[in-house]
């Protein structure tokens, strides 16, 4: 039984560091926008298994029970339960998911709600392109990532 806890600890250490480079993350993708969603889940398809496209919080919480996916990305405002809900309502049911939000509001309100569920990537939407991957790797890796005009 120690045995099987010490390997299982290393896996998990050389998950994190990046060591299995063909294993694709799974990830759970919500936003209210079909058109953002779809965007979404265009640039993610290329480097991850996206499991999972939903359009509420609620769904969120259901799918994510489901298919305990690697990663969520997660609009804020969505209705029945917005993203930093839906996540901490995750966290509370013992999800050990990533987490990255995206977001068109320019609140630092919204980003420090956010941060307070650990280590999780706050993106804008209007520099999705350029900072979602990289958002994606940083939180998977252990680190929190911030758009740079939030972090400001």
């Amino acid at each position: 039984m120690q045995c099987e806890r010490a390997w299982l600890r290393e896996i998990r250490s050389a998950w994190r560091q990046g060591m299995f480079m063909n294993a694709r993350a799974r990830v759970l993708v919500a936003d209210d926008h079909a058109v953002m969603l779809d965007s979404l889940v265009r640039l993610l398809s290329a480097q991850f298994d996206v499991v999972a496209a939903v359009s509420d919080g609620v769904a969120v919480v259901n799918k994510a029970r489901q298919l305990t996916p690697d990663l969520l990305v997660l609009d804020i405002a969505m209705p029945r339960l917005n993203g930093i809900a839906a996540a901490a309502r995750l966290k509370e049911l013992g999800s050990t998911a990533k987490i990255v939000f995206v977001t068109n509001l320019h609140d630092r309100e919204f980003l420090e709600g956010s941060l307070e569920l650990g280590d999780v990537g706050f993106v804008v939407k209007d520099r999705l392109v350029a900072d979602l991957l990289p958002a994606v790797r940083t939180v998977l890796s252990g680190r929190s990532f911030v758009s740079p005009s939030m972090a400001e």
